[in-house]
C-alpha cells in the first residue's frame, strides 16, 4: 500500500528529515498586524522576534482552514492510495476539527490528534513514515498502532523569559513581574493533550536547563531509549544544546539525539530562548 504521510507545520521537523522520508507538510497560519502569513514559506521565527522588539505588538497562530487540508489530500491521493495527517492537540487548536472536516470528503485518509506540540507530534510523524516506508501494513493498520503511542509522548519545554506569554496574554503582568525579578525559568509541560506550567526553576537559562535534563530522565526506568528530540528557539545559544546533548548522553544511552529548531508556533509563544526534550516513555 502506497500511503503518504502528512503534518502541520507544528510538528517542527527539520527539512532533513522531512526531505528523507518524503513528509507533506501543511503550514499554520502566522497573523502579524494585518497579515497572515504561512508558517516557515511566508514567516519565520526570526521575522516574529523582530515584530514583537519593534513595539508594534505580537503575532498569533491561526489554524489550517478546510480548504488547504482538502487541497493537500486531494493532491496526496493522486498518487497514493491513503493518507495519514497528524495535527497539533485538539485541546490546543482547531485544526484537528478542520482536518476531519476536509477528511470526510475522501477515502482513506486517517487524521491523528497527537495531543502534543513540536516534535512530540514529530516523533508520531516519523514512527509512521517509517512504517508506511517499510510497506507491510494498512494505514488503518498504522494509525492505529500510532495512536496506541500518542499517550507515551513525554513533553516539556523550560522558557527563559514570560515576556512572549504575556504579551500574548497567556500570562498576567504581575506573574511576569514576579517571574522577572526572581529570575524564574518555568517548564511547560504537556498534559492531556493541554499545555500546563510545572516546575519553575531560577537561576541563568544555561544552568537550570542541565538541572531540567536531569529532572525529566535520571532514575527512570520507563524510557523509550529509542530517540528523542532536542528542540530549541533559534536564539538558543548552540552551546547551551551541545551541553544539554552531553547531559543526555551522560544519563541515558538513546539510539537517536536529534536536535531541530522550534517553528513559529511554539516560538510565538515561548520567545527566542527555550529548549525542550521529547521522547516516549515505554
Amino acid at each position: 500500500m502506497n500511503i503518504k504521510i502528512t503534518a502541520d507545520s507544528t510538528c517542527d521537523l527539520s527539512q532533513d528529515l522531512i526531505d528523507k522520508y518524503g513528509i507533506t507538510i501543511v503550514p499554520l497560519y502566522i497573523s502579524k498586524g494585518d497579515e497572515s502569513l504561512k508558517d516557515t514559506i511566508e514567516i519565520t521565527p526570526n521575522d516574529i522576534f523582530e515584530y514583537v522588539d519593534s513595539g508594534k505588538g505580537v503575532c498569533s497562530t491561526s489554524a489550517v482552514n478546510v480548504t488547504d487540508y482538502m487541497d493537500v489530500f486531494e493532491n496526496a491521493l493522486k498518487d497514493h492510495d491513503a493518507v495519514i495527517h497528524f495535527v497539533i492537540s485538539s485541546e490546543m487548536s482547531c485544526c484537528y476539527a478542520n482536518a476531519c472536516l476536509a477528511a470526510q470528503e475522501f477515502e482513506n485518509v486517517y487524521v491523528i490528534d497527537s495531543r502534543n506540540l513540536s516534535t512530540g507530534i514529530g516523533h508520531l510523524v516519523l514512527d509512521a513514515a517509517i512504517m508506511a516506508g517499510e510497506g507491510t501494513k494498512t494505514a488503518a493498520e498504522i494509525a492505529d498502532i500510532i495512536n496506541a503511542e500518542v499517550p507515551k509522548v513525554e513533553s516539556s519545554f523550560v522558557i527563559d523569559t514570560l515576556k512572549y506569554l504575556h504579551k500574548g496574554g497567556r500570562c498576567s503582568s504581575v506573574a511576569a513581574l514576579g517571574a522577572n525579578i526572581l529570575k524564574l525559568k518555568p517548564c511547560i509541560e504537556v498534559v492531556d493533550g493541554k499545555m500546563e506550567v510545572g516546575k519553575k526553576y531560577r537561576g541563568q537559562f544555561a544552568n537550570v536547563i542541565l538541572q531540567y535534563v536531569r529532572d525529566r530522565l535520571s532514575g527512570r526506568d520507563d524510557v523509550d531509549t529509542r530517540r528523542i528530540f532536542i528542540t530549541y528557539a533559534i536564539g538558543t545559544p548552540e552551546e547551551v544544546a551541545d551541553a544539554v546533548e552531553n547531559e543526555i548522553r551522560s544519563i541515558i544511552d538513546f539510539d537517536e539525539i536529534i536536535r531541530t529548531h522550534a517553528g513559529c508556533t511554539v516560538s510565538n509563544h515561548c520567545g527566542p530562548v527555550c529548549l525542550g526534550i521529547l521522547f516516549f516513555r515505554k
